[in-house]
């Protein structure tokens, strides 16, 4: 990753830990995960629990507050209100949260994102102040097929449209295969690299090349304590989004071994 970008290592929990869960889990983990962070000025790690539990470890985390540990949403709706039963609102969210995930794979497959409902819920966020982390990647038929640079094309051009030039460089991109997600079976740092260098490319073609330098782009998918390294040694690539290892204790090990790789690449 470049000097002058701040890392992010994210967990998204997904559907695990309410209260007493994310209450316990939280309180083992954050002495060592403070420690960790405390020891590289350019990284973030940011904890995104379910929505339940996203008061839980607000009130956790500001018992004494941790530079540099931040609180995430999962997802959000891009109205501030309204008879929309379950969701939540960007209003409700930046009460808690610096951070929300958008488009992530599950939401696009499971609940029929499309590339127009994130881009709403990204230019939503943005107003209300919250850094959206934008989900984007191809499926295992896309992968399989070739498609994977016209997929990217199509996501990053749908999902981040129009957006405020002033804050483009606020915007956090997650790369995703989705054929990699829960699989065990991550992409190489090589493969994850040309893919992140090319969504680099299309956002400095949509926003100019300083936003292009600026923005963050995280892998995520399968991301463990074993694989970390390889991916951030990349210099496009600025983190990582980590699924299931985030609600084990090797979500520290894993920001222990980006600290450690940036440390030895970056300086």
């Amino acid at each position: 990753m470049a000097h002058t970008r701040t890392a992010i290592i994210a967990g998204n929990w997904k559907m695990n830990y309410g209260l007493k869960q994310a209450r316990e889990f939280v309180q083992e983990i954050l002495p060592a995960l403070e420690q960790v962070v405390a020891s590289y000025p350019h990284i973030l790690s940011i904890l995104c629990p379910p929505a339940i539990s996203l008061e839980t470890v607000h009130a956790i985390l500001s018992e004494k507050p941790v530079p540099h540990i931040e609180l995430g949403a999962q997802n959000m709706y891009f109205e501030e209100k309204g008879a929309f039963t379950g969701e939540i609102s960007p209003l409700m969210v930046r009460e808690l949260c610096s951070t929300v995930i958008l488009g992530h794979s599950e939401r696009r497959t499971y609940f029929g994102e499309s590339d127009e409902q994130v881009n709403k819920k990204t230019l939503a966020a943005l107003i209300h102040g919250l850094r959206p982390i934008v989900c984007i990647g191809e499926n295992l038929e896309q992968y399989e097929m070739g498609e994977t640079g016209e997929v990217i094309h199509t996501q990053i051009k749908g999902s981040l449209a129009n957006l405020p030039t002033q804050q483009a460089q606020e915007i956090v991109i997650a790369y995703e295969p989705i054929w990699a997600i829960g699989t065990g079976k991550a992409a190489t740092g090589e493969g994850a690299g040309k893919v992140v260098h090319l969504i680099r490319h299309l956002y400095g073609e949509m926003y100019g090349s300083e936003a292009a330098a600026s923005l963050r782009i995280l892998y995520g998918g399968s991301v463990t304590s074993g694989n970390i390294s390889e991916f951030i040694a990349h210099p496009d690539i600025d983190g990582a989004l980590v699924g299931g290892a985030s609600i084990k204790a090797d979500f520290v090990e894993i920001a222990r071994k980006m600290v450690e790789t940036m440390t030895q690449v970056v300086g």
